[in-house]
């Protein structure tokens, strides 16, 4: 029990902020974590915590604050960005929208899978690896919005998606990041391919 009803929040609710991470209602009061349910992930807080701090500290100094999308001051990656693992066997890694989300928000996009035990780089972890990719385009902005992936180690690929993603690096950009042969990696090519050229 934090005592919140003593400032006039309701004990036991979520704490709503905006992207600086402030609570609706609250100037002098920051939320980071669980406790504002935007993504409820260990990365996320600790991202979310280093936004705060970094427009704590701003405010405090009376230095302008850049709470813009993808600003210094803000946890913008919780709305569209959030990598998540489920470490199960095969573990499960995803980034940014499902295509239905995608859908639901007005995108027009493409969807392109692959299974991953097509690529030469799984012979190095198995002959029978098994597991898919699935990468989700929004076709008006030639960027990935979305990309999931399921089998072994996939966790250790996802970043390179996140990547992408934050960075709305265009389809045609990711043609030149080459990846090393044999290597799972290859399925950044493969769905490439799986796209065609812009």
């Amino acid at each position: 029990d934090l005592g919140l009803e003593t400032v006039g929040l309701e004990p036991g609710s979520w704490l709503e902020v905006d992207d600086t991470l402030r609570v609706r209602g609250f100037d002098w009061l920051y939320a980071v974590g669980d406790v504002n349910k935007r993504a409820l992930l260990t990365h996320q807080g600790k991202y979310q915590a280093r936004a705060a701090g970094d427009v704590i500290a701003a405010r405090a100094s009376g230095a302008s604050v850049d709470d813009s999308p993808w600003g210094t001051h803000v946890a913008t990656a919780d709305h569209d960005a959030v990598p998540q693992v489920t470490f199960t066997s095969p573990e499960v890694a995803s980034v940014g929208l499902t295509a239905e989300q995608a859908t639901q928000k007005g995108l027009h996009t493409r969807v392109v899978d692959y299974e991953l035990g097509w690529l030469a780089g799984a012979t190095v972890h198995g002959d029978d690896y098994r597991g898919t990719a699935r990468m989700v385009v929004d076709v008006d902005r030639e960027v990935i919005v979305g990309f999931t992936l399921v089998g072994d180690d996939m966790g250790e690929l996802l970043h390179a998606a996140t990547i992408a993603i934050v960075g709305e690096v265009p389809i045609a950009r990711l043609w030149h990041a080459v990846p090393a042969y044999p290597t799972l990696s290859e399925i950044w090519l493969r769905l490439l391919e799986g796209y065609g050229r812009p």
